[in-house]
Protein backbone atom coordinates (compact mmCIF):
# COMPACT_ATOMS: atom_id res chain seq x y z
CA UNK A 1 0.00 0.00 0.00
CA UNK A 2 1.36 3.38 -0.99
CA UNK A 3 1.78 5.87 1.85
CA UNK A 4 0.99 8.80 -0.47
CA UNK A 5 -2.54 9.02 0.93
CA UNK A 6 -4.44 7.64 3.92
CA UNK A 7 -6.08 4.24 3.49
CA UNK A 8 -9.64 5.02 2.36
CA UNK A 9 -12.34 2.85 3.89
CA UNK A 10 -16.01 2.25 3.05
CA UNK A 11 -18.65 0.45 5.11
CA UNK A 12 -21.23 -1.95 3.71
CA UNK A 13 -23.91 -1.92 6.39
CA UNK A 14 -24.61 0.77 8.99
CA UNK A 15 -26.08 -1.15 11.92
CA UNK A 16 -25.07 -0.56 15.53
CA UNK A 17 -21.57 -2.00 15.12
CA UNK A 18 -20.80 0.49 12.33
CA UNK A 19 -20.52 3.23 14.97
CA UNK A 20 -17.62 1.38 16.60
CA UNK A 21 -15.88 0.75 13.28
CA UNK A 22 -16.32 4.37 12.21
CA UNK A 23 -14.92 5.59 15.52
CA UNK A 24 -11.92 3.27 15.15
CA UNK A 25 -11.24 4.55 11.62
CA UNK A 26 -11.51 8.18 12.73
CA UNK A 27 -8.97 7.51 15.51
CA UNK A 28 -6.43 6.00 13.11
CA UNK A 29 -4.22 8.73 11.62
CA UNK A 30 -3.39 6.72 8.49
CA UNK A 31 -6.97 6.13 7.34
CA UNK A 32 -10.14 7.96 6.44
CA UNK A 33 -13.79 6.89 6.18
CA UNK A 34 -14.74 7.57 2.57
CA UNK A 35 -18.32 6.30 2.32
CA UNK A 36 -21.12 3.98 3.43
CA UNK A 37 -24.05 2.02 2.02
CA UNK A 38 -27.02 0.43 3.76
CA UNK A 39 -29.97 -1.58 2.45
CA UNK A 40 -32.28 0.91 4.21
CA UNK A 41 -31.30 4.18 2.52
CA UNK A 42 -32.65 6.48 5.22
CA UNK A 43 -30.56 4.79 7.89
CA UNK A 44 -27.47 4.76 5.70
CA UNK A 45 -27.88 8.42 4.78
CA UNK A 46 -28.22 9.39 8.43
CA UNK A 47 -25.05 7.49 9.30
CA UNK A 48 -23.19 9.13 6.40
CA UNK A 49 -24.07 12.52 7.87
CA UNK A 50 -23.05 11.36 11.34
CA UNK A 51 -19.73 9.95 10.10
CA UNK A 52 -19.02 12.87 7.74
CA UNK A 53 -18.66 10.76 4.59
CA UNK A 54 -20.38 9.98 1.28
CA UNK A 55 -23.50 7.83 0.95
CA UNK A 56 -23.60 5.36 -1.96
CA UNK A 57 -26.89 4.35 -3.58
CA UNK A 58 -25.80 0.73 -4.02
CA UNK A 59 -23.21 -1.72 -2.80
CA UNK A 60 -22.07 -2.16 -6.40
CA UNK A 61 -21.39 1.56 -6.79
CA UNK A 62 -19.45 1.60 -3.54
CA UNK A 63 -17.07 -1.24 -4.41
CA UNK A 64 -16.50 0.15 -7.94
CA UNK A 65 -15.27 3.49 -6.59
CA UNK A 66 -11.52 3.59 -7.39
CA UNK A 67 -10.89 5.91 -4.45
CA UNK A 68 -11.71 3.15 -1.96
CA UNK A 69 -8.87 0.89 -0.75
CA UNK A 70 -10.74 -1.38 1.68
CA UNK A 71 -14.31 -2.37 2.47
CA UNK A 72 -15.76 -3.36 5.83
CA UNK A 73 -18.62 -5.89 5.44
CA UNK A 74 -20.95 -5.17 8.38
CA UNK A 75 -24.20 -6.59 6.99
CA UNK A 76 -26.12 -9.62 8.29
CA UNK A 77 -24.28 -12.96 8.26
CA UNK A 78 -26.27 -14.41 5.36
CA UNK A 79 -24.96 -11.69 3.00
CA UNK A 80 -21.29 -11.67 4.05
CA UNK A 81 -20.11 -13.93 1.25
CA UNK A 82 -21.86 -11.94 -1.46
CA UNK A 83 -20.49 -8.58 -0.38
CA UNK A 84 -17.01 -9.82 0.55
CA UNK A 85 -16.59 -11.46 -2.87
CA UNK A 86 -17.98 -8.36 -4.57
CA UNK A 87 -15.40 -6.17 -2.84
CA UNK A 88 -12.51 -8.58 -3.37
CA UNK A 89 -13.29 -8.92 -7.07
CA UNK A 90 -13.23 -5.12 -7.28
CA UNK A 91 -9.69 -5.17 -5.90
CA UNK A 92 -10.41 -4.07 -2.32
CA UNK A 93 -9.07 -5.43 0.94
CA UNK A 94 -11.91 -6.70 3.14
CA UNK A 95 -12.66 -6.76 6.85
CA UNK A 96 -15.70 -8.97 7.46
CA UNK A 97 -17.69 -9.02 10.69
CA UNK A 98 -18.36 -12.23 12.55
CA UNK A 99 -19.92 -14.71 12.12
CA UNK A 100 -17.81 -14.75 8.94
CA UNK A 101 -20.36 -16.67 6.86
CA UNK A 102 -23.15 -19.22 7.07
CA UNK A 103 -21.13 -22.35 6.28
CA UNK A 104 -17.66 -23.80 5.83
CA UNK A 105 -18.13 -23.82 2.06
CA UNK A 106 -18.96 -20.11 2.07
CA UNK A 107 -15.79 -19.26 3.99
CA UNK A 108 -13.75 -21.42 1.61
CA UNK A 109 -15.27 -19.50 -1.30
CA UNK A 110 -14.37 -16.21 0.40
CA UNK A 111 -10.80 -17.44 0.90
CA UNK A 112 -10.55 -18.43 -2.78
CA UNK A 113 -11.75 -14.97 -3.82
CA UNK A 114 -9.16 -13.32 -1.57
CA UNK A 115 -6.39 -15.52 -2.96
CA UNK A 116 -7.45 -14.80 -6.56
CA UNK A 117 -7.50 -11.06 -5.90
CA UNK A 118 -4.27 -11.17 -3.85
CA UNK A 119 -6.03 -9.10 -1.19
CA UNK A 120 -6.43 -9.44 2.55
CA UNK A 121 -9.77 -10.72 3.84
CA UNK A 122 -9.74 -10.64 7.64
CA UNK A 123 -12.52 -11.80 9.99
CA UNK A 124 -13.44 -9.57 12.93
CA UNK A 125 -12.24 -11.94 15.64
CA UNK A 126 -11.88 -8.94 17.87
CA UNK A 127 -11.21 -10.32 21.35
CA UNK A 128 -7.82 -11.77 20.45
CA UNK A 129 -6.54 -8.29 19.63
CA UNK A 130 -6.88 -7.38 23.33
CA UNK A 131 -3.63 -7.12 25.29
CA UNK A 132 -4.97 -9.41 28.04
CA UNK A 133 -5.56 -12.22 25.55
CA UNK A 134 -2.18 -11.66 23.91
CA UNK A 135 -0.53 -11.93 27.34
CA UNK A 136 -2.47 -15.13 28.08
CA UNK A 137 -1.36 -16.63 24.76
CA UNK A 138 2.25 -15.71 25.52
CA UNK A 139 2.06 -17.30 28.98
CA UNK A 140 0.69 -20.50 27.46
CA UNK A 141 3.26 -20.60 24.66
CA UNK A 142 6.15 -19.95 27.05
CA UNK A 143 5.11 -22.83 29.32
CA UNK A 144 4.71 -20.54 32.34
CA UNK A 145 1.17 -21.84 32.96
CA UNK A 146 2.32 -25.45 32.60
CA UNK A 147 0.03 -27.94 30.91
CA UNK A 148 -3.45 -26.69 30.14
CA UNK A 149 -6.14 -28.10 32.42
CA UNK A 150 -9.33 -26.09 31.85
CA UNK A 151 -10.47 -23.07 29.85
CA UNK A 152 -13.71 -21.22 30.56
CA UNK A 153 -15.30 -18.63 28.28
CA UNK A 154 -18.45 -17.27 29.90
CA UNK A 155 -20.93 -14.70 28.53
CA UNK A 156 -24.09 -13.66 30.40
CA UNK A 157 -25.57 -10.39 29.09
CA UNK A 158 -29.32 -9.93 28.84
CA UNK A 159 -30.61 -8.92 25.40
CA UNK A 160 -34.25 -7.85 25.04
CA UNK A 161 -36.29 -10.06 22.73
CA UNK A 162 -36.58 -7.25 20.17
CA UNK A 163 -32.77 -7.28 19.92
CA UNK A 164 -32.30 -11.06 20.14
CA UNK A 165 -34.72 -11.42 17.24
CA UNK A 166 -32.16 -9.83 14.92
CA UNK A 167 -29.64 -12.60 15.50
CA UNK A 168 -29.48 -16.26 14.43
CA UNK A 169 -29.24 -17.44 18.07
CA UNK A 170 -26.42 -17.41 20.58
CA UNK A 171 -24.64 -20.47 19.16
CA UNK A 172 -23.72 -18.64 15.97
CA UNK A 173 -23.84 -15.08 17.30
CA UNK A 174 -21.87 -15.53 20.55
CA UNK A 175 -20.25 -18.98 20.61
CA UNK A 176 -18.42 -17.94 17.44
CA UNK A 177 -16.46 -15.52 19.66
CA UNK A 178 -15.82 -18.33 22.14
CA UNK A 179 -14.65 -20.62 19.36
CA UNK A 180 -11.98 -18.35 17.93
CA UNK A 181 -10.81 -17.42 21.45
CA UNK A 182 -10.41 -21.10 22.31
CA UNK A 183 -8.68 -21.78 19.00
CA UNK A 184 -6.27 -18.85 19.50
CA UNK A 185 -5.35 -19.88 23.04
CA UNK A 186 -5.34 -23.66 22.88
CA UNK A 187 -5.54 -24.90 19.29
CA UNK A 188 -8.13 -27.10 17.64
CA UNK A 189 -10.34 -29.20 19.93
CA UNK A 190 -10.98 -32.90 19.31
CA UNK A 191 -14.67 -33.17 20.19
CA UNK A 192 -17.67 -31.23 21.48
CA UNK A 193 -20.93 -31.74 23.33
CA UNK A 194 -23.50 -28.95 23.56
CA UNK A 195 -27.01 -28.09 24.70
CA UNK A 196 -29.26 -25.09 24.06
CA UNK A 197 -32.44 -23.56 25.47
CA UNK A 198 -34.81 -20.63 24.98
CA UNK A 199 -35.90 -18.73 28.09
CA UNK A 200 -37.86 -15.60 27.18
CA UNK A 201 -41.43 -14.35 26.76
CA UNK A 202 -42.01 -16.71 23.84
CA UNK A 203 -41.73 -14.14 21.06
CA UNK A 204 -38.31 -15.25 19.78
CA UNK A 205 -37.88 -18.94 18.86
CA UNK A 206 -34.09 -19.07 18.43
CA UNK A 207 -32.01 -20.12 21.43
CA UNK A 208 -30.83 -17.48 23.88
CA UNK A 209 -28.84 -19.88 26.07
CA UNK A 210 -26.21 -22.42 25.04
CA UNK A 211 -23.36 -24.31 26.66
CA UNK A 212 -20.65 -26.48 25.16
CA UNK A 213 -17.89 -28.67 26.54
CA UNK A 214 -14.91 -29.47 24.33
CA UNK A 215 -11.96 -31.83 24.68
CA UNK A 216 -8.56 -30.51 23.64
CA UNK A 217 -5.69 -32.50 22.14
CA UNK A 218 -3.83 -32.81 25.47
CA UNK A 219 -6.94 -33.96 27.33
CA UNK A 220 -7.77 -30.55 28.80
CA UNK A 221 -11.42 -29.49 28.78
CA UNK A 222 -13.04 -26.20 27.79
CA UNK A 223 -16.44 -24.94 28.92
CA UNK A 224 -18.20 -22.31 26.82
CA UNK A 225 -21.38 -20.52 27.89
CA UNK A 226 -23.43 -17.93 25.98
CA UNK A 227 -26.61 -16.36 27.31
CA UNK A 228 -28.89 -13.52 26.26
CA UNK A 229 -31.43 -14.71 28.85
CA UNK A 230 -30.18 -12.74 31.85
CA UNK A 231 -27.44 -10.60 33.33
CA UNK A 232 -25.22 -11.85 36.14
CA UNK A 233 -25.34 -9.31 38.97
CA UNK A 234 -23.81 -11.54 41.64
CA UNK A 235 -20.50 -10.73 43.28
CA UNK A 236 -17.62 -11.14 40.79
CA UNK A 237 -20.17 -11.60 37.98
CA UNK A 238 -19.59 -13.77 34.92
CA UNK A 239 -20.67 -11.02 32.53
CA UNK A 240 -17.96 -11.89 30.03
CA UNK A 241 -15.04 -13.80 31.44
CA UNK A 242 -12.16 -15.89 30.10
CA UNK A 243 -10.27 -18.06 32.57
CA UNK A 244 -7.34 -20.32 31.74
CA UNK A 245 -6.06 -22.78 34.36
CA UNK A 246 -2.81 -24.69 33.92
CA UNK A 247 -0.73 -26.97 36.12
CA UNK A 248 1.63 -24.08 36.98
CA UNK A 249 -0.59 -20.99 36.84
CA UNK A 250 -3.82 -19.33 35.75
CA UNK A 251 -5.13 -16.17 34.08
CA UNK A 252 -8.39 -14.22 34.02
CA UNK A 253 -9.93 -11.68 31.64
CA UNK A 254 -13.19 -9.94 32.54
CA UNK A 255 -15.46 -7.29 31.02
CA UNK A 256 -16.10 -6.15 34.58
CA UNK A 257 -12.57 -4.82 34.96
CA UNK A 258 -13.56 -1.85 32.75
CA UNK A 259 -17.12 -0.54 33.23
CA UNK A 260 -18.70 2.81 32.40
CA UNK A 261 -21.95 3.50 34.27
CA UNK A 262 -23.85 4.51 31.16
CA UNK A 263 -26.17 2.32 29.07
CA UNK A 264 -24.94 1.04 25.74
CA UNK A 265 -27.13 0.22 22.73
CA UNK A 266 -28.07 -3.14 24.25
CA UNK A 267 -26.14 -3.60 27.47
CA UNK A 268 -27.24 -2.07 30.78
CA UNK A 269 -23.75 -0.63 31.17
CA UNK A 270 -20.91 0.16 28.80
CA UNK A 271 -18.21 -2.49 29.00
CA UNK A 272 -15.24 -0.51 27.69
CA UNK A 273 -13.27 -3.52 26.49
CA UNK A 274 -15.73 -4.31 23.70
CA UNK A 275 -15.41 -1.04 21.74
CA UNK A 276 -11.68 -1.07 22.46
CA UNK A 277 -11.39 -4.58 21.00
CA UNK A 278 -13.07 -3.39 17.80
CA UNK A 279 -10.66 -0.44 17.67
CA UNK A 280 -7.67 -2.75 18.17
CA UNK A 281 -8.91 -5.06 15.42
CA UNK A 282 -9.48 -2.23 12.95
CA UNK A 283 -6.10 -0.67 13.69
CA UNK A 284 -4.33 -4.03 13.24
CA UNK A 285 -6.10 -4.53 9.92
CA UNK A 286 -5.16 -1.06 8.69
CA UNK A 287 -1.65 -0.76 10.05
CA UNK A 288 -0.24 -4.26 10.37
CA UNK A 289 -2.09 -6.02 7.53
CA UNK A 290 -2.73 -3.44 4.79
CA UNK A 291 0.17 -1.07 5.37
CA UNK A 292 2.84 -3.56 6.57
CA UNK A 293 1.70 -6.73 4.83
CA UNK A 294 1.44 -8.86 7.97
CA UNK A 295 -1.10 -11.67 8.38
CA UNK A 296 -4.12 -11.38 10.70
CA UNK A 297 -3.79 -12.98 14.13
CA UNK A 298 -6.90 -14.97 13.20
CA UNK A 299 -7.45 -15.74 9.52
CA UNK A 300 -10.16 -17.14 7.25
CA UNK A 301 -8.39 -20.48 7.72
CA UNK A 302 -9.16 -20.11 11.45
CA UNK A 303 -12.71 -18.99 10.64
CA UNK A 304 -13.23 -22.32 8.84
CA UNK A 305 -12.14 -24.21 11.95
CA UNK A 306 -14.43 -22.06 14.11
CA UNK A 307 -17.35 -22.71 11.77
CA UNK A 308 -16.72 -26.45 12.10
CA UNK A 309 -16.81 -26.04 15.87
CA UNK A 310 -20.14 -24.18 15.63
CA UNK A 311 -21.60 -26.78 13.31
CA UNK A 312 -20.33 -29.43 15.73
CA UNK A 313 -22.23 -27.70 18.54
CA UNK A 314 -25.38 -27.66 16.42
CA UNK A 315 -24.99 -31.34 15.55
CA UNK A 316 -24.43 -32.20 19.23
CA UNK A 317 -27.63 -30.37 20.17
CA UNK A 318 -29.63 -32.15 17.49
CA UNK A 319 -28.17 -35.63 17.98
CA UNK A 320 -27.62 -35.34 21.75
CA UNK A 321 -24.18 -36.92 21.57
CA UNK A 322 -20.48 -36.03 21.53
CA UNK A 323 -19.38 -34.91 18.07
CA UNK A 324 -15.84 -35.53 16.79
CA UNK A 325 -14.34 -32.47 15.14
CA UNK A 326 -12.28 -32.95 11.96
CA UNK A 327 -8.78 -31.48 11.96
CA UNK A 328 -8.43 -28.56 9.54
CA UNK A 329 -4.97 -28.39 7.96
Amino acid sequence: MSDSHPTRIALLGTGDVSDLHAEAIHEYTGATLHGVWNRTPEKGQAKAVKFGCEYFDSAEALVRDPAIDAVFVLTNMETHLRYAEMALQAGKHVLVEKPTASSVDEIKSMQAAADAADKICMPVHNYIYEASLTRTRNLIDSGKLGDLVTIYVMYNIHHPEVVAARYPGVIRQILTHHSYILLYLAGQPKSVFAMKSTINDGSVPQENLAMATLELENGALAHLCASFASDDHAGDPWTCMIKVIGTKGATRFSYRDWVENTPAVVHSQTYSVYPDSIKNTVHYFLGDCIQQGLQPLSSLHDAITCQRMIEGCEAAVTERRVIDLPHHD
